[in-house]
């Protein structure tokens, strides 16, 4: 039964949630799904139709050629098809301009007969350069948009020299892919293909298996729709192009300078302090997740000397401080700085790391600046082994947004805790390790300049006096009026 469209969407969803979903897997979704489309692509095939290929073996050559190419997105300003045939001479039967229609296409392979006689590959590869990616056969001008691609099918040993044509095919751009049957000359396919030749190279025992190879290259040319399949990290809008994506921000936020993250006040300077468990349950591979995840909210701050500083702390059954705030002033610096951090094991004392918090890492002597909002991202993967309440609350009376993160027997009422309110926008949870980079597309660090409580007050003082001044103003007006009014009047009198 054929999945519905729905139904494969949502193994798209679930599959670009997943880090360790297997690529293959998703980019055979997305097919599934319609969401692929082919880059701008001339592609030649240039097939082998020898006396060692009996007829029903080159229909079955036919049958893979035409397989592929309902995989292709075809269309002049798509995929362009064209296709050699050759033995001792070599027959150009579709051009590249021939046909537009993928119908069309499929319906001239299907006509095309076998030369049946020598096997002059590197003939037909010189030919191929000359005419079959030429202009007037119809391939489009060079161009970094526009991929050249030939894909040789042959089954022998080439009675002429393929090293140098096929070097000269290479530089001309054309990647070459080469697929031997049978007994075929495997050094003659490395002296074609272009490198990596485990991707250029296909061997197939015998013609009758080699549609086995329709899914590869159905693969090889779809280009996904990387927004809808979710193979992005876009945090807010994703914009798709083909084989490719920008990221973009919602109204009122602004996209920063690491092209993915959004704020909503990208300008304001931020101390934020990472306290991190390093704890024995973590365990080691876990732990180089976790400073993978550091890395991916680092990538989201604006880090300078004026802006965002970032300082890092681990604790165990003891406290460790990895570098102070302002010591790194630019991303490559603290990431790395970051990945050196080393591994400590032992025990899970939280709320002596809180204690730490607030009693040195956001002191003046640690690199903190007067007046800058304070930020502390807590991560945990356990139950602490020291109470934790009055470290907790300290933090919050003094005015540092909390956030709290914890994965696997990390204890939530604890996390909630440590989080500042709104307590559902401070503290994150999540069963396994591996799916950590969600919650770092998820924490929002957005802080917002506070109004400098002097210029209020100057301000204030400021419309006070122009109230004042307008309030004279006025009377001095009424008070003329009336003077004008009774001398009006007194003259009449009299």
């Amino acid at each position: 039964m054929t999945p519905s469209l729905p139904m494969i969407l949502l193994l798209l969803g679930l599959m670009g949630a997943q880090a360790t979903a297997p690529a293959d897997l998703r980019m055979a979704a997305a097919m599934a799904a319609g969401l692929c489309k082919t880059r701008p692509t001339d592609i030649v095939f240039i097939i082998d139709s020898s006396r060692s290929v009996r007829p029903s073996e080159f229909e079955q050559v036919k049958v893979f050629l035409a397989k592929v190419i309902e995989g292709l997105d075809v269309g002049p300003n798509a995929t362009r098809v064209g296709v050699v045939n050759y033995a001792s001479r070599v027959k150009n039967e579709v051009s590249l301009k021939t046909h537009r229609s993928k119908a069309g296409l499929i319906k001239a392979v299907t006509k095309i007969e076998p030369l049946s006689t020598g096997t002059m590959t590197g003939l037909a590869i010189q030919f191929s350069l000359n005419v079959a990616f030429s202009e007037s056969e119809g391939a489009r001008v060079k161009s970094p948009d526009i991929n050249k691609v030939a894909i040789i099918v042959t089954d022998g040993r080439p009675q002429d020299n393929v090293k140098e044509v096929a070097q000269r095919a290479r530089d001309a751009g054309i990647e070459i892919f080469a697929i031997g049957v049978g007994r075929v000359d495997m050094s003659t396919l490395r002296q074609m293909a272009s490198d990596p030749l485990d991707d250029h190279v296909d061997y197939v025992e015998s013609y009758s298996v080699i549609e086995k190879l329709t899914k590869k290259f159905q693969e090889a040319f779809c280009v996904s729709d990387l927004c809808a399949t979710g193979d992005h990290d876009c945090e807010q809008v994703c914009i798709s192009s083909p084989g490719s994506y920008k990221c973009a921000c919602k109204d009122g936020f602004t996209l920063m300078a690491d092209g993915r993250s959004c704020s909503a006040c990208s300008n304001s300077a931020t101390d934020v302090v990472f306290l991190i468990d390093g704890s024995k349950s973590v365990r080691p591979e876990n732990f180089e997740l976790v400073k993978k995840w550091i890395n991916q909210i680092i990538d989201k701050l604006d880090v300078s000397e004026n802006k965002a500083h970032v300082g890092l702390v681990q604790y165990s059954s003891s406290v460790r401080q990895e570098f102070p705030l302002g010591r790194h002033n630019n991303k490559k610096d603290l990431k790395d700085a970051v990945k050196r951090m080393a591994y400590m094991e032992r025990g899970t004392m939280t709320g002596q790391a809180l204690r730490y918090l607030t009693d040195n890492s956001f002191s003046a002597g640690q690199g903190a600046r007067p007046g800058v909002t304070k930020v502390g991202i807590v991560f945990t993967d356990g139950r602490s082994q020291d109470y934790i309440g009055d470290a907790a609350k300290k933090a919050k009376e003094q005015g540092f947004k909390m956030y709290a993160v914890g994965v696997g027997n990390a204890v939530e009422d604890e996390l909630k805790e440590i989080a500042s309110e709104p307590t559902g926008e401070h503290y994150f949870y999540t069963a396994d390790f591996k799916t950590m980079t969600q919650i770092a597309k998820k924490l929002q660090i957005n802080i917002c300049q506070e109004d400098d409580p002097c210029e209020c007050d100057t301000l204030v003082k400021f419309q006070k006096k122009v109230e004042d001044a307008l309030q004279a103003l006025t009377k001095k007006v009424l008070l003329e009026s009336m003077s004008k009014r009774i001398a009006l009047l007194e003259n009449k009198i009299v």
